[in-house]
């Protein structure tokens, strides 16, 4: 397996639209590790390797997990919440909910 952190940005990656990259982010000790695939839909003029070094550190800001996980946490946290208020509460959230992370 690569390690922590290893991006693939270039030749399985070429596209003419749109710009994409692999991020092996998280520790595998069975198996084999699996890349994440990141579509840059958006370029706003940011370089490249700070995005890429920006997603990769968020992978280690997941609160429930002391190492990193597979996608960066803002989109985990998301994903956890679309689950809880669609499965669990079946409506909005209250407002005073809304600091705190009440779906983990």
């Amino acid at each position: 397996n690569p390690p922590l952190g290893t991006i693939v940005d270039h030749i399985v990656t070429k596209h003419r639209d749109w710009w994409d990259f692999f991020l092996f982010s998280q520790f595998v000790t069975h198996g084999t590790a699996w890349p994440t695939r990141y579509i840059v839909v958006r370029d706003d003029g940011m370089f490249r390797e700070k995005l890429q070094s920006l997603t990769y550190k968020l992978t280690h800001m997941y609160y429930n997990c002391t190492g990193t996980v597979r996608v960066p946490a803002p989109c985990k946290y998301s994903f956890k919440l679309a689950y809880f208020v669609g499965e669990v509460i079946h409506q909005e959230p209250h407002p005073d909910w809304s600091n705190g992370l009440y779906f983990l």
